[in-house]
């Protein structure tokens, strides 16, 4: 999958800032393919990001 640039620095900032798994990238973006919706959210949803990681996400994307 190509992903968009702003979504492959996300991604990078998940992984690399929030130490998100790979595995746990997969599931999430899986579920955007299947379910259209902003990704933090269903990372959220999925309880792969605790409610203080899902701030810190969007104070990333409004600075970014």
């Amino acid at each position: 999958m190509i992903l968009p640039t702003h979504l492959a620095k996300l991604i990078q900032f998940l992984q690399e800032d929030l130490a998100i798994s790979a595995s746990s990238m997969s599931v999430a973006l899986k579920h955007v393919e299947q379910n259209p919706g902003p990704l933090p959210m269903i990372l959220w949803q999925y309880g792969l990001v605790t409610i203080e990681q899902l701030d810190r996400i969007y104070d990333w994307m409004e600075g970014s």
